[in-house]
């Protein structure tokens, strides 16, 4: 197969420009301009279009075993797909969680029989994910564990969390933090302020993110870990990150879209399908997210896809569940609120979906567009103006707070181990 005349953004190598891609049994050939195609060989012409390497996220749920009736692994797989994505890993959230060597190979395995996507499941931190007893890291890692999160859940025994981090960075993986104050949080379901008032709401203060986040960063400190911060959502909590970077603890954060594109002011009538956990936050907030993402204190922009059953989501807002479907709306938000408006590079949010991630988590063959390496690709048409209809989301939440919206740049085409996915 060879991919003609497309964009090559790439940046691993720091490279742009337009260059052909042989791909051979899954892999990468060859890179280069005016490559002559072979007798017989498929030719796919990319002019005008954007060849990047495949798309990570590094934060998702799946929600199966469990509870598929919200999602399935081949659901979530075929909308991750759909967004442009080669490579996911799911959350341990599942029931039973996924922390022991059992759960582990049922979703590696279940996930192998419906493609080829890089699966790389993220087990639990503790067992059960109850904040008390750490899991056998060794054994889960020898079983194809890629990372270590008690994400739903924050841990807030700082004793647990300090023996962990020791514990989980001597086998060189990372721990991936739900940084909340439960007590603080307790019942609330949107941000502490105007719209809680407005709405008669309890609201979650931003504190809740930034208290726990900082006392985290004092466990860091003192171990010397390494350490990985989820769906970072507020001011204070991107200035704690970013002091402690300058600092040179070894830490590293994400944010998803719906933190720099959406504030509590979009919560309108009490619709539930703007309830995320952590909440949308205010609009100065969104400001410093934006400003995290270009000056590197965000390394990463991940989803935080959490699917929940129409039925579910369509109760009052107290008592709907959290999490919006996020895998098919994540790139268009990011090429039309940040890279369109200038916020970011084109290069710069490549980089937080695929390089950054891909090395936090040690993935050798994602992130990259390099001879030799698997053919993990995502075509992007960056022109493309579409309408978001949850309706025609592979994922089974067929629900999103951005319905309606026209975004302005899309993934086409998902190449993964050189099989091709086209993308409606």
């Amino acid at each position: 197969m060879l991919l003609k005349n497309g964009k090559i953004i790439n940046p691993e190598k720091n490279f742009e420009g337009i260059s052909d891609i042989r791909i051979e049994n899954g892999l990468i050939k060859e890179i280069n301009q005016n490559i002559q195609p072979y007798t017989n060989e498929e030719i796919i012409d990319l002019t005008g279009l954007i060849i990047t390497p495949g798309l990570i996220d590094m934060h998702c749920h799946l929600r199966e075993p469990g509870y598929s009736a919200k999602e399935t692994i081949k659901t979530g797989i075929e909308s991750a797909i759909n967004g442009g994505y080669t490579a996911i890993c799911p959350m341990a959230n599942t029931n039973p969680v996924t922390d022991n060597p059992i759960v582990l190979a049922y979703v590696i395995n279940k996930a192998k029989e419906i493609s080829d996507i890089g699966f790389y499941p993220i087990c639990a931190v503790t067992k059960g994910l109850n904040g008390e007893k750490t899991v056998n890291v060794s054994e889960l890692l020898n079983n194809g564990a890629i990372a270590f999160s008690d994400d739903g859940k924050p841990i807030e025994n700082m004793n647990i969390l300090r023996e962990a981090l020791k514990y989980i960075n001597s086998f060189g993986a990372v721990i991936i933090s739900h940084s909340e104050d439960s007590i603080l949080k307790g019942k609330g379901c949107i941000n502490e302020g105007k719209m809680s008032s407005y709405l008669g709401l309890k609201g979650i203060p931003n504190i809740t993110e930034s208290i726990a986040i900082a006392r985290e960063l004092e466990v860091v400190r003192n171990t010397n870990g390494k350490y990985h911060f989820a769906h970072i959502s507020t001011k204070r909590s991107v200035e704690l990150i970013r002091q402690a970077k300058k600092e040179g603890l070894r830490i590293t954060a994400e944010t998803a879209p719906h933190y720099f594109s959406l504030s509590e002011d979009d919560i309108k009538n009490y619709d539930s399908i703007y309830k995320v956990n952590p909440p949308l936050r205010t609009k100065e907030d969104v400001k410093a997210i934006i400003e995290g993402l270009q000056d590197g204190t965000i390394d990463v922009i991940a989803t935080d896809h959490a699917p929940h059953c129409e039925e579910e989501k369509k109760l009052p807002i107290q008592d709907a569940p959290m999490g919006i479907a996020g895998f098919e709306t994540s790139l268009g938000v990011t090429l039309t609120y940040l890279v369109n408006n200038n916020k970011l590079s084109l290069t710069d949010a490549i980089r937080k979906y695929t390089q950054n991630p891909a090395k936090i988590l040690g993935l050798e063959n994602q992130g990259k567009i390099e001879a030799g390496k698997e053919a993990n690709l995502t075509v992007i048409d960056i022109n493309k103006n579409w309408i978001v209809n949850p309706s025609e989301f592979k994922t089974k939440c067929k629900l999103s707070p951005y319905e309606g919206y026209e975004l302005k740049g899309k993934a086409i085409m998902t190449i993964i181990k050189g099989k091709i996915y086209n993308i409606g």
